[in-house]
Formats: C-alpha cells, structure tokens, sequence
C-alpha cells in the first residue's frame, strides 16, 4: 500500500505549533488535523480505554509487564477534563488491557482471561477464561457479543453468554491488535505487518492499509477515514482509499487509541500518561 508523509511543517501544524502555509481545500478535506487538547499524568504502564456512561474513561493499567500474572493490575476511572476520580476503580487483575462495555458489563481482557464488572459501581461480576489464549489484548462490543484478540496466536474470540469460543484465526492476522465493531464489519489492526482489516461477520478478511509498524488502538474520523496508532509512538490517518499519512511521529508511546465524537483518547505506556486530542478537517 501506498503510504506517506506529511512535511514537518504539517505535523507541528497538526498539534497545534506553529502556522503552515493553507494547502490547496480538497487535501484539507482528505486528512484531518489532530491537536492535543490535555495530558492526564498518575498511571501505571496506561494501555486501554474504554467509555464511562458519566462521560469519562476507564484506564487500564498493566503496572509492570504485560504478560506477568501479579495481581497488580487496575481499572481507573478518569473523568472527561483528565482527572483520576477513584484510581482503583476495579483492582487486583493481573495486566488488563483492552476494555469495551456491553448490557451494563465493562470486559476487560486480562492475559487469557476477560473480567467483567457492572460499569455503574465496578462491582466484579466474573470472568470468561480463555482455554489456549497466549496474549489477550484488545476487545470490543460489535453484533450483540463481546470480541476479544489473542496477539500471541492470530485469533479472535467471541464471548456471548458468558461462553468463549474461537472465532476467526488466520496467518494474515499475526499479532492481531486493535478491534473496533462498527456496523456490518470489524476493522483489526495487526502488529507484525502493521495492517488495518476490515473483516465481515462470516470471517472474510479484506486488507484496507499496511505498514503501519506495531498498529494497535483504531478510531473512525468523523467524515470518513480512520486512525490508527502504531504503540512505538505515530499515529496515522488512514483514507478510505487506503493511503497512509502519519500525523504524528514521536517517542512518546501510542497506545490503545480510542475515538468518541471527535475526542481522541490514547494512553502512554512508557510515560504513565493519558493524552486527548481533538481532530477536525
């Protein structure tokens, strides 16, 4: 797939630096600008979000590796201006990761298992183990069940009803990462060729875009388009065309992107931070 850059102009642009000279609207239109908005500072290895019905996020934090089972992994509850409200919201996992929310239930994947809690008071209400998983990592609410990835195996599970069971496994989903259910498909992100998906329910994989190295959260732009974070630090816009432009490339981490409206929520592991920016065309 095609992919490029934007000059170095464009990116300070993007988050708000300094003034470039206006490109010619159609490109405007195509590429979105993304400007940061605030930092939240106080976690522990930051790696997923998920959406409180107050209008704030869930944090997963992994505190320490992510593939450790030591009780010491937590949800936190961070309001919708970057204030930690209850850090342990929920407590005593071993290193959660992806969350999404379903019928009231807020699943978070943990290694090879998936915690539920009631999204109202964090009361656990569970857990689906996982026979077989290697590495659970990102989950989403999409067709009436939960799906989680397992990046150490090239699968995705399906959880309804308190049942796992595999889903779609596949050479070409090889360090699956990201999951995001919208309408009739899945779009999944992959880390070993940096690969956005869409895939429909019956399995059938299409490749959007590749090369996106270590892809991870995803987020649909409003007016068409995704984004896409690579955890090593970028972040990108990919068009429904399938062109890959990098908005921001740094060294600060990337973790699991999230978009709501046009608030996008991405912690940083290696920093201990939260960072929300705002897109716009």
């Amino acid at each position: 797939m095609l992919r490029r850059f934007l000059p170095i102009t464009a990116i300070l642009l993007a988050v708000g630096c300094v003034q470039a000279p206006a490109e010619p609207e159609a490109a405007a239109l195509s590429i979105p600008n993304i400007e940061q908005a605030w930092i939240a500072e106080g976690f522990e290895s930051p790696e997923g979000v998920a959406d409180a019905p107050d209008g704030g996020y869930f944090i997963s934090n992994v505190v320490g590796e992510g593939s450790v089972k030591d009780g010491d992994g937590y949800i936190a509850h961070l309001s919708h201006d970057g204030v930690i409200t209850k850090r342990y919201w929920a407590a005593k996992l071993d290193a959660p990761k992806g969350m999404a929310v379903l019928d009231g239930a807020l699943y978070a994947t943990d290694i090879d298992n998936v915690v539920m809690f009631g999204v109202a008071d964090g009361k656990r209400l569970g857990k689906v183990r996982i026979e077989g998983a290697k590495f659970l990592n990102d989950a989403t609410a999409w067709n009436g069940a939960i799906y989680v990835s397992d990046s150490g195996d090239a699968a995705i599970y399906r959880i309804s009803d308190g049942v796992a069971e595999l889903w779609l496994q596949d050479e070409r989903l090889a360090g699956v990462n990201g999951l995001l259910g919208e309408g009739d498909r899945m779009l999944v992100s992959t880390m070993t060729t940096g690969s956005l998906f869409s895939v429909t329910a019956e399995g059938e994989l299409t490749e959007i875009a590749s090369g996106m190295e270590n892809a991870d959260g995803i987020g649909l732009v409003p007016g068409g388009g995704y984004l896409v974070s690579s955890w090593p630090g970028q972040i990108h816009y990919v068009g429904e065309d399938g062109v890959v432009t990098t908005l921001v490339d740094g060294e600060v981490m990337q973790n699991d992107l999230t978009v709501i409206g046009d608030t996008v929520i991405v912690p940083n592991w290696g920093q201990n931070t939260v960072t929300v920016w705002k897109v716009s065309r």
